[in-house]
């Protein structure tokens, strides 16, 4: 094994890849297996150089003395000579050597400024959903380019306004244009394009197939419930087109979607800035999730005190299903219409193609507000979350009337408990949804709308449903193993998206010391200890753990109760799929040091 030349924290000399310039880094680690030195910029970039690209600060020093040693006698003889005024050939020597000079420094300058462009595309490259330190090294590069270049441009301008060009300053001119011409690609670099080139979920021949797949898989499942043997392949007969739509219905939607906005417009909570945008801005959010739900809770203690019939929202389930499904799709095209107007930067990086159905359905707008009313953030965990706690509960009620029970069955009790605790901790950590994809990279249109409005209300509370129609008893030592499977479940679930999210907001912070990390060059770093050094999602194992103890109280009869853990799978593995791309683009060498690192995706041993 080779021996390693340079020690960590020893400040050399680091060629710039793709360019014959060095400039002074600093040596951070060092890989055994790939050999490869990790070195910062004192701009903070980190790279992996091999050792040929590395060379002592000594050696350049060393030339830099034997240049300058020469040069100061020749310097004093030019002097001289230059002060005797009848010499006019040794003053032609000396416009030779000014020359010489200027086309030194003019090199000099296409040198760094070529230096500059390639700084450039290397943020370029490596930005993800914007990021604050490359734009701010690119406003930064291009005001030094223009301190550098205007005075030459100044002038170019009024030679050009008289028509003052001497001869001799021809190729001057040729090279500020050349110089201008740089100047302007590096405008150019500063602002990409920011359309989407690759397409997910199918493209729009996908997209378009899934607005009305979603739609249908809802009504099919909610349909099988109600039958008596619940068979994925004993297809329910199809309802009457006037049974599924009642205007008192769609109304008392719109009173609960309303009176979550008011909860959520409360002066209540504190406020947080999210993770920085494309430009650099931090939007605000208010935190006041969990008070919103304390507050729904005192409104429906106080109508089960007046006796209000919660078994009405049982009876008219399918007709709420219809009306939140179509309040989502006029809240999608209000979405995409007002899109239109808003401006590049603003626009969601996956969601900005140019073909209407795969932005329409994808999000065309990243962070829909009006005025300081976050419409996605507001509905990534208000109405649909809170209204599937109100669901459970109305199914509860409902299976206690229609079975003449004056209890509620223990498999009732288990499902409303294990999701009753995923949604008030999804609301006592409200902060942390602001690091998710959901925020970060995905527009707001028609498939978050319909998840958040109808798919999670409606297909999460599947189990609460079926038990009504379809009682199961379980015994107290089976219920028992199902709880400690869902604590299991939740402790991952909840401790790996505490410490991601933790170190996400402050990576510095001292309680996370203990945490090992792989730099990457953007600045950021991968956690590979911890429950993100045992799989690389281990927030989605604890998912699907707890979607298996959710099901299992519904028991073994029919495969429809678990339906949601199949879809629960099916999703995770895209989304690991999607994050997997995104890390790759992102990080590039350092995550497939990473994936090196921690090689199991989801489950440990087995993906």
């Amino acid at each position: 094994m080779p021996n390693r030349r340079f020690a960590d924290g020893e400040v050399v000399m680091g060629r710039w890849p793709g360019s014959v310039l060095y400039y002074e880094v600093q040596v951070t680690g060092y890989n055994d297996v790939t050999h490869l030195y990790t070195v910062k910029y004192k701009d903070g970039t980190e790279l992996e150089l091999k050792e040929s690209d590395i060379r002592s600060q000594s050696s350049f020093k060393h030339r830099k003395s034997q240049s300058s040693s020469s040069s100061p006698s020749r310097r004093s003889a030019s002097r001289s000579r230059s002060r005797s005024p009848g010499r006019p050939a040794k003053g032609r020597r000396r416009s030779s050597s000014q020359s010489r000079e200027r086309k030194d420094d003019k090199k000099k300058t296409i040198q760094e400024t070529n230096l500059v462009l390639l700084k450039l595309n290397e943020n370029n490259t490596r930005r993800y959903n914007g990021e604050p330190d490359s734009t701010e090294r690119n406003d930064a590069s291009c005001k030094i380019l223009e301190q550098k270049f205007k005075p030459d441009l100044e002038k170019e301008r009024v030679l050009d306004q008289y028509s003052l060009h001497p001869r001799k300053e021809e190729k001057k001119k040729e090279e500020i244009y050349s110089e201008k011409k740089i100047f302007e690609t590096v405008k150019t670099i500063e602002k990409p394009s920011r359309k989407t080139k690759e397409l997910e979920f199918g493209g729009r021949i996908g997209t378009f197939a899934m607005i009305f797949f979603l739609p249908a898989t809802v009504f099919y499942l909610l349909l099988l419930c109600k039958q008596d043997d619940p068979s994925l392949l004993n297809f329910p007969p199809l309802p009457a087109l006037e049974s599924l739509w009642e205007t008192r219905v769609f109304g008392v939607f719109l009173l609960w979607f309303f009176l979550q906005a008011l909860l959520y417009l409360l002066p209540i909570g504190k406020v947080v800035e999210g993770l920085p945008l494309s430009n650099g801005r931090k939007l605000q959010y208010r935190i006041n999730g969990f008070y919103a739900f304390v507050l729904t809770a005192a409104a429906i203690g106080a109508l089960l005190y007046f006796q209000f019939e919660f078994h009405y929202l049982y009876d008219h389930f399918m007709q709420f299903a219809v009306s939140a499904a179509t309040f989502s799709m006029g809240l999608s095209i209000y979405l995409y219409v007002r899109s239109l107007k808003a401006p590049e930067e603003d626009l969601a990086p996956g969601g900005n193609s140019g073909y209407f159905v795969y932005d329409f359905f994808t999000g065309h707008e990243l962070n829909p507000r009006i005025g300081s009313f976050d419409l996605k953030y507001f509905c990534e965990l208000r109405p649909g979350l809170i209204g599937w706690v109100v669901i459970n509960l109305a199914m509860l009620l409902a299976e206690m009337k229609i079975h003449n029970q004056t209890m509620p069955s223990l498999s009732m009790i288990l499902v409303n408990s294990f999701q009753l605790l995923y949604v008030v901790d999804a609301l006592w950590n409200e902060e942390a949804v602001l690091t998710t994809m959901d925020i970060t990279h995905d527009g707001f249109g028609f498939m978050l709308a319909f998840g958040d409005l109808v798919w999670v209300p409606f297909v999460y509370s599947l189990q609460a449903f079926y038990l009504v129609n379809h009682p199961t008893a379980i015994s107290w030592p089976a219920a028992s193993a199902i709880t400690i499977l869902n604590c299991i479940g939740y402790y991952i679930f909840r401790s790996a998206n505490s410490q991601k999210n933790k170190f996400r907001r402050n990576p510095a912070d001292p309680k996370l010391a203990y945490l090992k990390v792989i730099p990457t060059a953007t600045g950021k770093g991968l956690l590979v200890t911890g429950w993100w050094g045992f799989v690389r999602h281990p927030n989605y194992l604890g998912d699907i753990i707890m979607a298996l103890a959710w099901s299992l109280p519904c028991g073994f009869n029919h495969i429809l109760p678990y339906f949601y853990v199949i879809y629960f799978i099916c999703l995770l593995i895209h989304r690991e799929a999607r994050d997997e791309h995104h890390c790759k683009k992102k990080y590039g060498l350092a995550w497939e040091r990473y994936c090196q690192r921690v090689p199991y995706r989801i489950f440990p041993y087995i993906y």
